[in-house]
């Protein structure tokens, strides 16, 4: 292989940027446009190249169009290709819609490099839980088969294991037994990444590096038995994805983001 061919792949995760239709939106008294824009800030500083760009659920916090066109508007200024899949505040028909098609959205199969990324839909439209459906887990467990040669990532939106948060625990994917069931028959997985937990988390099983990524705007406190906000700053992660299989990862968070939580807003 040439010196080119050893590169690493360079991803970027981008998750749980809660959009609203109005640039003013709010959640938990952040606004979320501005929390958004420092992140990307962030990320054209830290990326001088990106290969592929994750979006991994709840773009929106209501659904609109608008909140879509304008998720859209700020990754075009990075030139990479980006790949969305629906978290549990998602509508998928305005998704299609921004995106011009299906191919970018979840379910779907990446090809980067000698890597392959398979995005699935865990949500149900209006409902906060995740649940595969049939056609999801056949999805999976067929590019697995076509992907045999490839190291592989699989994303998500919601989480497949606990992270040890009580009140986020009830919303682990209901049938996460029958999604880890096709993983585990397939040795070339070499990570599982998911957002909606709105914190960072590395774990290990069998083998396979199991990665959860900040918001774009309020952080969840890690371990809380009850609903709580954590004090750390909005952030991203990136990935190089080596030929040999490697994954080295970083998350990057930005600066000084400071607000005063409204504990009278439902529906995070």
């Amino acid at each position: 292989m040439t010196q080119t061919d050893q590169r690493p792949q360079r991803v970027v995760q981008i998750s749980d940027c809660h959009l609203f239709a109005s640039t003013a939106g709010r959640l938990l008294g952040l606004n979320t446009e501005d929390s958004l824009r420092l992140v990307l800030d962030r990320v054209a500083a830290d990326q001088p190249h990106i290969d592929v760009i994750l979006a991994t659920g709840d773009l929106s916090q209501d659904g609109t169009t608008a909140a879509y066109d304008r998720f859209h508007q700020h990754l075009a200024r990075f030139g990479a290709p980006s790949y969305w899949l629906q978290g549990n505040h998602d509508l998928t028909s305005p998704m299609v819609n921004t995106l011009g098609g299906r191919s970018h959205l979840s379910p779907c199969l990446i090809e980067v490099g000698d890597w392959r990324i398979i995005m699935l839909n865990s949500s149900v439209e209006h409902e906060v839980p995740g649940k595969f459906q049939p056609q999801e887990l056949d999805f999976l467990r067929q590019s697995l088969e076509s992907t045999r040669g490839h190291h592989t990532m699989v994303c998500l939106h919601h989480h497949p294991v606990p992270m040890g948060c009580a009140w986020l625990d009830t919303q682990v994917v209901e049938n996460a037994s029958d999604f880890w069931a096709v993983l585990d028959g397939f040795e070339h997985v070499k990570a599982v990444v998911w957002g909606h937990v709105h914190q960072e988390s590395d774990q290990l099983r069998r083998g396979v590096r199991l990665l959860s990524v900040p918001s774009t705007c309020v952080q969840f406190k890690p371990k809380s038995e009850d609903f709580a906000v954590d004090d750390v700053s909005p952030g991203y992660r990136w990935f190089d994805l080596h030929p040999d299989g490697r994954i080295d990862t970083v998350v990057s968070r930005v600066e000084g983001v400071k607000f005063e939580v409204d504990f009278s807003v439902k529906g995070y």
